[in-house]
C-alpha cells in the first residue's frame, strides 16, 4: 500500500533531514519533528519549494521528553487523519571509553537512543494498533551488528537493542496490518559524524538516504542501506576478529 502520511522524528538535520527531501520528491505527505524548529521552518519551506503538493506540518520535539513524544504524534495523527508510517530516527552519538569520565555523555546517548526510542515506537505502535495498519520505521546502525570502542561502545550497544527491540515488536503483530522495519545504515556522511575523517566505504548525504528510503519502501524486516557493499559486508563484520574491529573505530 502508499504509505502517504510520514512521521519522521530527528528531522531538522542529517539523515532525518535527507529523507524528508526524498519522500516530498516522491509526493508524500510529511510530519516532521525536531529540537530545532528554526530549522524545522527552513526545511519546510525547502520542501514545499521541491514539491509545492507535499502537505508538511511541524513540531519542536524533545524526545528525551517522553510525554510529549506521545502528545505529539497524537496531534499529528489527528491533524493528518492517520500515519500511515513513523520513522524513528532521533539519535546522538556523544561518548568516550567506558571509565574514562564521561559516563554523563555515554547516559546521554543511551537514554536518547534507546530509551527514547521506545517512548516513540510505543506512541506509534499506539496509533497503529487503533488504526490497525500502519509502519514502524526504527533506525539502527551497521554498528548494531557488534561492539566497537572509545565513542562507539555506548553508541553501537543502543543499536544493537533497537534491533532487538524492532524484531519484538515485530513479532507481537506479526500477521497482522502492522508492519515493523528495522534499517541499518552503513557509513553516512552526516553531522553525528562530520569530524571523523577516516570511514570505509561512506558515501554522502544525498546519496545514503536516497538508499536508506529506497530499503524503508521495501518494508522489509531488515535491510542494510547502502545495499552496496552492507548487505553482505555485515556478515564479515559479525565474524571479523577483534583486531580488525579494533581498527574499524
Amino acid at each position: 500500500m502508499k504509505r502517504k502520511n510520514i512521521l519522521i522524528t530527528g528531522a531538522s538535520s542529517g539523515l532525518g533531514k535527507g529523507m524528508a527531501i526524498e519522500f516530498a520528491k516522491m509526493g508524500c505527505n510529511l510530519a516532521l519533528c525536531a529540537r530545532r524548529l528554526d530549522r524545522l521552518e527552513a526545511l519546510k519551506q525547502e520542501l514545499q519549494t521541491i514539491n509545492p503538493n507535499c502537505r508538511v506540518e511541524i513540531a519542536s520535539l524533545d524526545v528525551n521528553e517522553h510525554e510529549r513524544v506521545f502528545e505529539v504524534f497524537h496531534a499529528f495523527k489527528d491533524t493528518f487523519g492517520q500515519l500511515d508510517r513513523v520513522i524513528v530516527n532521533a539519535g546522538m552519538g556523544k561518548g568516550a571509553s567506558v571509565g574514562t569520565g564521561y559516563f554523563h555523555a555515554n547516559k546521554q546517548t543511551a537514554e536518547t537512543n534507546f530509551v527514547a526510542a521506545i517512548a516513540q515506537a510505543e506512541a506509534a505502535m499506539e496509533i497503529f494498533r487503533a488504526q490497525n495498519f500502519g509502519h514502524l520505521v526504527n533506525i539502527s546502525s551497521i554498528s548494531a551488528v557488534r561492539g566497537f570502542r572509545r565513542a562507539m561502545t555506548v553508541y553501537a550497544a543502543t543499536k544493537a537493542a533497537l534491533t532487538s527491540f524492532s524484531e519484538g515488536i515485530r513479532i507481537d503483530v506479526m500477521n497482522t496490518p502492522i508492519k515493523v522495519s528495522c534499517v541499518h545504515p552503513g557509513f553516512i556522511r552526516s553531522e553525528i559524524n562530520e569530524t571523523v575523517e577516516k570511514v570505509p566505504f561512506i558515501v554522502d548525504t544525498e546519496t545514503g538516504c536516497r538508499a536508506l528510503v529506497k530499503a524503508i519502501e521495501k518494508e522489509k524486516a531488515n535491510s542494510y542501506a547502502p545495499s552496496w557493499p552492507w548487505a553482505w559486508l555485515h556478515w564479515l563484520v559479525r565474524i571479523a576478529p577483534s583486531s580488525v574491529i579494533r581498527k574499524m573505530s
